[in-house]
């Protein structure tokens, strides 16, 4: 410890490159942060979102496989169902040339009262909802983004089914994760008809409401039961366990998140092996002059050393911080979810983030210092003075 202030003097000789480069590290080190959030985040908007007491049913072939409309009443029957609505996806666009900006889906008006009790959709609004043939519900989500407010018409452009549709918003889904538009699956019918089309005898996935909790799985099986060897045999999950694997086809994403999280490391390493690297071979003839004096080479390597590693650790406990409040910044101004900034208000620098993001830093300054600072202490004294006299 005696020799911190001769380490601390080092480090202060060229203020402004070791600013920059503690700079650096503390940039690369809150991206590394923030972006090591984002598993936890993706998790804690699961748990947010979904619930353990509503189910969906889906064709076993994939998502993209529609089932029989005849299910959905099957399903409805069944012991221990309060009540169930099929979601067929519409694919409409507000603006074609953008296709489409948020999810919207045909469903039943009656039905989306109790399946989606929790959501808090106000009643004169699902009142509305159920009175007229083009009433649309929005989440707040989309409200916000398109700059649309109840009582708007707007047109939106069939991309899949050969149809535009005219809605009126009448009410809102006041959560600000929820994209969705919904409308009467009766009305995306009767268009259909009406173009000389097909009618709509299919549906996309079945939400069912269970108010049991240990109803559940004993119904899982029976709804699966009863279509097993049919034309169309599905799957249910909990609602919890179907957003989960939605988000598990994100995994390549995460993946090459976590990718570049290497090599935003890498990049650091060679960063902090660059600065270390100059500051040494600058003060070669000082080194020497302090080992004529009778430093060892030890402790020529050890200050030089713990030079390299104080910067780096400064440099990731700057970033660490950095991180933690934009993080901190952002969910105190979106609360969560935010049109613009998407899910980030719910990502959260925990503590074992800023430490794993100060010990990489900390690693970080010993890889870069290491090579340096043992050439500098190994090196003959007369051939350094020689070099520099």
């Amino acid at each position: 410890m005696k020799f911190l202030p001769l380490i601390w003097a080092n480090l202060a000789r060229n203020k402004l490159r070791s600013a920059l480069t503690a700079g650096a590290i503390a940039l690369a080190v809150a991206l590394v942060c923030l972006l090591l959030t984002m598993p936890g985040g993706l998790d804690r908007i699961l748990n947010e979102l979904a619930s353990n007491t509503r189910l969906v049913v889906l064709n076993k072939a994939g998502l993209v496989y529609p089932l029989p409309y005849s299910y959905l009443q099957k399903v409805r029957a069944m012991p221990g169902v309060v009540d169930a609505a099929s979601w067929t996806w519409y694919g409409g666009a507000f603006r074609i040339e953008k296709g489409v900006e948020f999810p919207n889906f045909a469903v039943e008006p009656d039905a989306v009262a109790v399946v989606w009790e929790d959501w808090g959709i106000a009643p004169a609004q699902l009142d509305a909802f159920r009175r007229y043939r083009d009433a649309a519900i929005v989440g707040r989500g989309t409200l916000e983004k398109q700059g649309w407010k109840i009582g708007d018409r707007i047109t939106l452009r069939g991309t899949i089914f050969p149809v535009d549709l005219e809605f009126q918003i009448v009410g809102e889904i006041p959560d600000a994760q929820a994209p969705h538009l919904w409308f009467q699956r009766e009305y995306l019918d009767q268009a259909l008809r009406a173009a000389g089309r097909r009618s709509l005898d299919f549906l996309g996935t079945i939400w069912v409401r269970v108010d049991d909790p240990d109803q559940v799985s004993p119904l899982m099986a029976q709804i699966d039961g009863t279509f097993r060897n049919s034309e169309a045999e599905t799957v249910t999950e909990t609602e919890k366990s179907y957003f989960a694997n939605f988000f598990g086809m994100l995994e390549g994403f995460v993946t090459v998140i976590l990718i570049v999280t290497g090599l935003v490391a890498l990049c650091i390493v060679f960063i902090a092996a660059n600065t270390a690297s100059m500051a040494v071979r600058e003060r070669m003839g000082e080194i020497a002059v302090l080992k004529a004096l009778g430093f060892s080479r030890r402790l020529v390597f050890t200050t030089l050393f713990a030079e390299a590693t104080l910067l780096s650790t400064l440099g990731g406990v700057l970033g660490a911080l950095a991180a933690l409040g934009i993080t901190a910044f952002l969910h105190e101004s979106v609360s969560g979810w935010s049109p613009a900034l998407g899910p980030l208000g719910s990502f959260v620098v925990t503590n074992t983030i800023l430490v794993q993001g100060v010990f990489l830093a900390f690693f970080v300054g010993m890889l870069a210092g290491v090579v340096p600072s043992f050439g500098a202490a190994r090196r003959p004294v007369a051939q350094t003075l020689r070099e520099v006299f």
